[in-house]
This record gives structure tokens, C-alpha cells and sequence, in this order.
């Protein structure tokens, strides 16, 4: 099949208009607009035209320090029709580091929240200019950061073509997925999970896109908007899962929904499989270089507790020693993936590349394990393990034992500088409700019935609330430092 353009398609689905809504933005009041392929075509294209005038040009990076927004899909839109590089940046971030990641992106055009009102008069004048079909040479950038903390940013190999690999249902892998699919996006698009629902959009799907996660208000866009299906990390999950009357609520409209990011407690596995079905849940674990791809659906999970699944889209595997050997299955080492989808990426800023065997296969740092039949179990990410008493603990298995605690609403679980053990497990809880919240000795008491004895957290910290970012992630290396290292 011929290779079609991002802009081209852009191009070909306003010309089809049919004056129905495909973007919707919801925000966090409950205000919500709505935007057809022609208006996303037209306003994109004078849009364009003010970026070029700004001196964004083909090849250079738009730097989008923009929340989820129509003002964001427009500006990705706009960079694409300029053949430059979207790279979304947190918005979320303190300004000292966020000036830094600025000066690693290296934009000649940056668009915050301040330019909320030029980008609404930009994409609203009359002047539409005449864009060229172009292909940017690199589709995105997202911005990460290493284990050390530096500023990283990763940018795509893959030029701007519409490939519909990257917008193919993973559930399509089990059972066949009714398209169009309206997409519900709960994650901060300046995060992949967010952004790649782009290009569900580009293949002809309807995206609602909320401006910010609130699990109120995902039950109601549920309801109101029939969605069927979003992508969310257990966080996310506990917290609708946790709402309540949630049970009453109508989710019959959802289809299928991908949960990623860390491995989901089995508690919460069977929470949601009461709600929908463990049919319609599909686990996956992947991350921003796109080396590859597994999944799992939660009926099958049933009897491969604990794996996030087997290669996906032609995705090898291997689980290799720090000697780079082989191990056989249930050996636990560090995680390697091939794909015949990887494109590459290039990193700006000074992150070490990852590291990478002779015959294609790299790795992002993740540790796991294999079965005899190719299913992968993720334990944790090397720079996250916790060496207690000479003993490797993975802070996500002890968090994962914790969340089934009914009084527990979230845990993240550090190392601590210890004396007598080197690290201590200490677990920094957030109490289910403020009346009657488990003391201590009783989360510790939980642990022991659920984890090896090293495992157990040697201290409990309470707080309100856990701190996390907008993609529900949380910064293990602030943490730590924050209590003396």
C-alpha cells in the first residue's frame, strides 16, 4: 500500500466531512466543545500559517507546553502541514526544570498556556495559506527523563506517514473491534499513551479528549458519550473503581480498555473484571522508544497471574544475565525487545542510548522474567530495585500486595538509607479515608501475610495524598531524597 501522508490524511478526511463531531474536549467543570474534520483542517492550516510567520519551519521542533486541549491537536496538526517535529513538553513541571527540558528541545517555537489566546485568533483569521503536502522526518518527540534525573528527549525515527499499525486495536489480537471506536483520553497527551491517540483519530476514530483525569467525570463521559474504550495505569483504575455507586453506573458502551504502565494488583484486575468483564481488559507493557509490545487479556491473565502477556506485532523477547546470557524461563534478569515495527530514535540531551545486543534486541532497563511458554512477568526497572540485606526487593510487587488493603488508597514504596540493612523498604501510604485510617503495625502485618519476610516494609509513612504527576506516575528519586536519601 502506498505511503500517505499525515497532512494528506488530515486532507482526505475533511473532504468527507460529514458535519459530525470528532473531537470533543471536555473540561474539568463539565464545559465541553466540539470539533469536525473541517474545522480541525481549516483552523489548522491558518494556524500553520502563524507558526511559519513565528519561524517554525520544516525539520524544526514545536515545542507544546499546552494541557489536553483543542489548542494542542491544532498545534500538532500545524506543525505536521510545516513538516516540522510536534514535541510535546509537561506543563506540570516547577520552572527551573522546565527551563531546562526547554533548552535541551531547542525550539525556535514554544507554545505554553499563555499563547492560549494567539493560537484561538491564529486558527480563526481569514487567511488560509497554500501548505504543500510535506512529510515531517520525525512524526514526535516526547520528553522523558533519565535515571539520573537530566532532561531527555526522545525522537521518533518515524517520519509523519499514516500507518495504521500504530492505530489497530490491541484487543484486535483476540476478537475483532467495531470501528469507528470513540476513545476516551484520560492520559496528559505530552505522555505517549495520550499522544498516540492521534493516530486512532487519523485512522477515522472520535477521540474525547478530557483536559485533565478526574474519575467522576470519566464514568459521565462514559455514559454521555457511549465510549468504548480508553487506555488508563492502575491509578487511574482504582480511583473509578473506588467511586461510589460505580457499580450502577452504565459502562456497557465500552468495548475494550488497555491498562499499562505498571502492573496491575490482581485485587484490581477482578474489580474491573466484575464491571465489564475480564474479557474486555487487555494489559500490555511497552515504553516511549517503541521497541516493542506485549499484551495480555484479563482472561487469559486468570491463569498467567502477574504477566503483562506475550510479543505483540511480531514483538521477540529474551531475558538476558548481566553477562548478556540467556536465561532459561523463570530466571529473573533484565528484559530485551525486537520488533519489526521499531523505527528507531534519537535522543537529545546527554541520556546514555539504551543498551542493545548484536542482533537488534535493546532494552530499557526493565527486569522480569519468562515462562516456558513466552509470557512475560515485569517485576520492576533496574534503577528502581532496592537492595535490602543483599536482597533485591521490587518496590511495584510490594505495592501491588499493599493496594488490596481496604483502607489503602494508594502506596508507593522506596528504599531508604539504612544503617544495619544498607536500603530499608519503606512505604509511603495514602489512607483510604481520613476516620479510621490502618495503623503501621497493620500494614506491616498485611505485608507479612502477602510477601516474603525481606520483602515487608521496615517503615510506614502516612500522608494525604500520594504525590503524582498528571499521568499518575511518581518521581521514586524526589521521594527519597526528600527523607535524606
Amino acid at each position: 500500500m502506498e505511503a500517505v501522508s499525515n497532512v494528506s490524511r488530515i486532507r482526505a478526511l475533511s473532504a468527507r466531512c460529514s458535519g459530525e463531531t470528532v473531537l470533543s474536549h471536555l473540561g474539568p467543570d463539565g464545559a465541553e466543545s466540539g470539533f469536525t474534520w473541517r474545522e480541525l483542517d481549516l483552523r489548522s492550516d491558518r494556524l500553520a500559517g502563524a507558526l511559519a510567520a513565528r519561524g517554525l519551519g520544516f525539520g524544526d521542533r514545536l515545542g507544546l507546553g499546552l494541557g489536553n486541549s483543542p489548542q494542542f491537536v491544532l498545534a500538532v496538526f500545524a506543525a505536521w502541514k510545516l513538516g516540522a517535529v510536534p514535541v510535546p513538553v509537561r506543563w506540570d513541571l516547577p520552572e527551573w526544570e522546565l527551563t531546562r527540558l526547554r533548552e535541551v528541545v531547542a525550539a525556535p517555537v514554544h507554545l505554553d498556556t499563555g499563547d492560549l489566546p494567539w493560537i484561538d485568533v491564529a486558527a480563526a483569521g481569514h487567511a488560509v495559506p497554500d501548505l504543500p503536502d510535506v512529510v515531517s522526518p520525525r512524526v514526535h518527540g516526547i520528553c522523558s527523563s533519565g535515571s539520573t534525573g537530566t532532561p531527555k528527549v526522545i525522537l521518533s525515527e518515524r517520519p509523519a506517514l499514516h500507518d495504521p499499525v500504530f492505530s489497530t486495536p490491541f484487543m484486535q489480537m483476540w476478537a475483532p473491534v467495531p470501528r469507528p471506536q470513540t476513545i476516551l483520553v484520560l492520559a496528559p497527551m505530552y505522555h505517549a499513551n495520550g499522544l498516540v491517540t492521534l493516530y486512532g483519530l487519523l485512522d477515522g476514530d472520535r477521540l474525547v479528549v478530557m483536559e485533565r483525569f478526574d474519575a467522576a467525570l470519566t464514568v459521565d463521559a462514559v455514559e454521555r458519550h457511549r465510549v468504548t474504550t480508553f487506555t488508563a495505569t492502575p491509578t487511574m483504575l482504582q480511583r473509578i473503581a473506588d467511586l461510589p455507586g460505580v457499580d450502577e453506573r452504565d459502562l456497557s458502551s465500552l468495548q475494550w480498555i488497555l491498562q499499562g504502565a505498571a502492573p496491575m494488583p490482581p485485587s484490581l484486575v477482578h474489580r474491573w473484571g466484575d464491571l465489564i468483564g475480564l474479557e474486555r481488559i487487555v494489559m500490555a507493557y511497552g515504553m516511549t522508544e517503541a521497541l516493542g509490545v506485549t499484551a495480555l487479556r484479563g482472561d487469559e491473565w486468570t491463569t498467567r497471574r502477574g504477566s503483562v502477556g506475550r510479543g505483540l506485532r511480531g514483538t521477540e523477547l529474551r531475558v538476558l544475565d548481566d553477562e548478556g546470557n540467556d536465561l532459561p524461563p523463570g530466571g529473573v534478569g533484565e528484559i530485551y525487545l525486537r520488533s519489526p515495527t521499531y523505527r528507531g530514535y534519537t535522543y537529545l540531551g546527554d541520556a546514555p542510548r539504551l543498551r542493545g545486543t548484536p542482533d537488534g534486541f535493546q532494552s530499557a532497563g526493565d527486569v522480569g522474567h519468562l515462562d516456558e511458554d513466552g509470557y512475560l512477568y515485569l517485576l520492576d526497572r533496574r534503577v528502581d530495585i532496592i537492595i535490602t540485606g543483599g536482597a533485591n526487593v521490587f518496590p511495584a510487587e510490594v505495592e501491588a500486595a499493599l493496594i488490596g488493603h481496604p483502607r489503602i488508597a494508594d502506596v508507593v514504596v522506596i528504599g531508604l538509607r539504612d544503617e544495619e540493612w544498607g536500603r530499608r523498604v519503606h512505604a509511603i501510604v495514602q489512607p483510604a479515608g481520613h476516620g479510621a485510617p490502618p495503623t503501621p503495625s497493620e500494614v506491616v502485618a498485611y505485608a507479612k501475610s502477602r510477601l516474603a519476610a525481606y520483602k515487608v516494609p521496615k517503615s510506614v509513612e502516612f500522608v494525604d495524598a500520594v504525590p503524582r504527576s498528571a499521568a499518575t506516575k511518581v518521581n521514586r528519586g524526589a521521594l527519597v531524597a526528600a527523607r535524606g536519601g
